[in-house]
């Protein structure tokens, strides 16, 4: 098969650093081959692919972790499992490929394969594979990771699944993520403008509530009808919205005052001054569902200790969020640059070395 030629709609002016402009990037992902056994492939709100063989399906996802240096196998084997599991598979088979900069010492790199193990064996999937390198072209560790899980073909759950009426449901809190960053690259300046008691919430996010929604998402599969879920990460909850209602090409509007966010989160970014609904997200989960099936789905919920909330509704109309606050009603636009990209590199993180304490992820 011939693929075509790709001309970039920007010419030969540079990118801005986060995820490329989704036209942009329909226009790539136009432009690549296709194959009739693929049930999902590439799009704006997939968060995996989807192959069929017979009566299952492969599911696929791989995410890449950059920026980083602690907790960088924990980080890649769960937002990948996370993206797994939003299709209503369940991870099975995890491959991870790092890229390690001259200097690092063989301790570094035996942290990191713990890690990678104690977090396939929390989430319950086994490593296949991988590759392992040390390179002068990386200033850095860069982390790519792929997880393969299986679910029977009648069981898909689509990103671009959401029917009117369908009620928009939230889990957790956004940002659980992007604040445990926050807190890594800013601990003592937070210290100095954050009760002592939600900094130290922020330094166990990762524990509790973590950023694993696979249980979640498998509980709601199995317990009611599920039309859509999806993983935010870059770009926050309205980027993970946004990217909802293109792929199911509808209206959603959110009472941006029923969205949860936690105490911590919000207090870290009043301190540095920004937005927690476009702050790195995993650890949440956005699920579109049929407005009778909510009463089941919040029971099964509640049995198992997940908080959530119900924060909006899918209406028929032209692709695009709307938040509705006191105020009226606000159209979310982008660009959807995360909001960790705002911050200037001495503030970011620890610029480079054994330890580096911001974490950020480009999605698909």
């Amino acid at each position: 098969m011939t693929v075509p030629r790709l001309h970039p709609m920007h010419s030969s002016a540079p990118l801005a650093p986060g995820k490329l402009d989704p036209a942009f990037l329909q226009q790539l992902l136009g432009r690549l081959p296709r194959d009739e056994r693929v049930i999902v492939g590439p799009g704006l709100g997939q968060d995996a692919a989807v192959v069929e063989l017979g009566d299952r399906c492969l599911v696929l996802s791989t995410d890449p972790i950059t920026l980083t240096g602690r907790n960088l196998g924990w980080y890649l084997v769960h937002v990948n499992a996370n993206d797994v599991a939003c299709m209503g598979a369940r991870p099975r088979w995890f491959l991870g490929t790092v890229l390690f900069p001259l200097g690092t010492s063989g301790e570094q790199v035996a942290r990191l394969y713990q890690e990678i193990a104690d977090a396939c064996q929390k989430v319950g999937v086994v490593p296949v594979g991988g590759h392992t390198e040390i390179t002068g072209e990386v200033s850095r560790p860069v982390a790519t990771g792929i997880m393969v899980g299986e679910v029977a073909a009648d069981k898909v759950v689509q990103g671009g699944g959401i029917q009117e009426g369908d009620s928009l449901l939230l889990t957790r809190g956004v940002a659980i993520e992007g604040t445990h960053v926050l807190f890594t690259a800013h601990e003592a300046r937070l210290r100095r403008a954050v009760p002592e008691t939600l900094v130290n919430r922020m330094a166990r996010l990762l524990e509790e509530p973590g950023i694993s929604v696979v249980r979640e998402a498998l509980t709601a599969v199995d317990t009611v009808e599920v039309h859509a879920m999806h993983d935010p990460t870059e770009g926050g909850v309205s980027a993970g919205l946004w990217e909802l209602a293109q792929a199911s090409e509808v209206r959603l509007e959110v009472a941006r005052d029923l969205i949860p966010v936690r105490e911590e989160t919000r207090a870290a970014c009043r301190a540095l001054g920004l937005d927690p609904l476009r702050l790195l997200a995993s650890g949440c989960l956005l699920l579109a569902v049929p407005p009778g099936e909510v009463t089941a789905l919040g029971a099964a919920y509640a049995a198992t200790g997940v908080e959530w909330a119900q924060i909006g509704k899918a209406f028929a109309g032209p692709p695009g969020v709307w938040y509705r606050t006191e105020d009226g009603i606000q159209e979310v636009t982008g660009p959807f640059a995360d909001e960790l990209h705002r911050l200037d590199d001495t503030t970011r993180g620890h610029r480079v070395g054994e330890e580096s304490g911001a974490a950020g992820r480009t999605s698909r």
